[in-house]
């Protein structure tokens, strides 16, 4: 490949450099991935209304949420582990995030943790919770994510149990491994050496950077068992309020499907929702993201914030998710290709490549602000 122009080029560029138990963490579904695909496959399923002959000169793809400008209808959604698929890789997708314009959101389990991500930045980037059973852990770092300024708190709601992830099973993640299979392992992670010399030597300290004093384990590995043992599949709306005793700003449930959920979710006082499935990676064979996303936003459209994720590879995509009612799309796999692929070079190219191709759709659709992006734009 002489030159990487889209984010499947990025993808590509990312399988051959990260070990494939990584790439497959990132890149992978639950159970038979159906979800994924179906995420990928409801927007191809969409047709665009071509319009000519228009004044499209002038575009604007600005937005605002949360009363901040964006550049484009995006945040860079959380990713776990994203600072294992290149040095610091919160930190360097993070300061990408702030040169271009958007908001990127910092995972409980990423590697580093908020206050070097905060030192690292100017703007207020978003945190990503998961409720765990050790309440104390979960108020310490609320209380770290309001003394860093934190411009949103994202609490991921559709994890009372881990999905089944095969691929990462495959891998040896989450599994105890036999001799055999540490070999194999080792050899994954020794193969790769510009990634190795990348992570593990100029990127360390490799830890769950929000959950380091969490517990007195310190291995990479053992954290990771950890984090699964803290799943609180006991959790109820109730804990929003409890949530909201720690935490006075934006707060935006990610993880609604369903019609009535959302309605549940305005009810509690949530500022936002994302429409997700989590990627694909919880409940095999539930709806795609885009498919339910038209009858939340006009259920509640009007009475809170509703962004979408799942499936989002293009700008293309993007002006559908507008089209069919969301404010803005959190995009995931699409920045941690980048960032394995280049570093913070990488995410910069892939939100500057989402922003041109959602320019060229606008102009070819007629419209010159995303605000004039709605349903007249697509094809009945």
């Amino acid at each position: 490949m002489l030159a990487p122009a889209s984010v499947l080029d990025y993808r590509a560029l990312a399988l051959r450099r990260l070990p494939r138990l990584l790439f497959d963490y990132v890149d992978g579904g639950s159970y038979d991935e159906n979800t994924l695909r179906a995420n990928r496959e409801a927007f191809a399923d969409l047709r665009l209304k071509q319009r000519i002959l228009r004044d499209v000169s002038a575009l604007d793809t600005r937005t605002s949420l949360f009363g901040r400008e964006l550049s484009l209808p995006i945040a860079l959604a959380p990713i776990g582990f994203a600072g294992m698929m290149a040095r610091r890789g919160e930190v360097q997708a993070a300061a990408a995030a702030e040169r271009a314009g958007v908001p990127f959101t910092l995972s409980t389990v990423g590697i580093c943790p908020i206050e070097e991500v905060r030192r690292a930045t100017q703007a207020p980037f978003w945190f990503q919770l998961y409720m765990m059973r050790d309440r104390g852990v979960v108020k310490a770092m609320l209380e770290r994510a309001q003394a860093a300024g934190c411009g949103a708190l994202v609490f991921t709601v559709d994890l009372p149990v881990l999905g089944k992830r095969y691929r990462d099973l495959r891998n040896g993640l989450g599994v105890a491994l036999s001799p055999l299979g540490k070999l194999r392992m080792a050899f994954d992670l020794v193969s790769h050496l510009r990634w190795g010399l990348d992570v593990g030597v100029r990127g360390r300290p490799l830890r769950f950077g929000n959950l380091e004093n969490a517990t007195q384990l310190r291995g990479l590995f053992d954290l990771l068992h950890w984090t699964t043992t803290q799943v609180d599949s006991s959790v109820t709306w109730k804990e929003i309020e409890w949530v909201r005793q720690f935490w006075q700003g934006p707060l935006i449930l990610k993880g609604v499907l369903d019609v009535e959920d959302a309605r549940l979710a305005v009810a509690c006082g949530a500022d936002g929702i994302v429409v997700s499935n989590h990627g694909g990676r919880q409940l095999d064979s539930a709806p795609a993201s885009l498919s339910v996303l038209p009858a939340i936003a006009q259920a509640v459209g009007s009475q809170t914030e509703v962004l979408m994720d799942g499936g989002v590879r293009s700008g293309q995509d993007i002006a559908k998710a507008l089209a069919l009612g969301a404010k803005a799309c959190l995009v995931g796999r699409a920045w941690v290709y980048g960032v394995a692929a280049a570093g913070a070079a990488g995410v910069s190219a892939v939100i500057e490549t989402l922003k041109q191709e959602l320019r060229v759709t606008m102009a070819l659709l007629g419209v010159t602000a995303v605000d004039q992006i709605d349903r007249g734009v697509l094809e009945d």
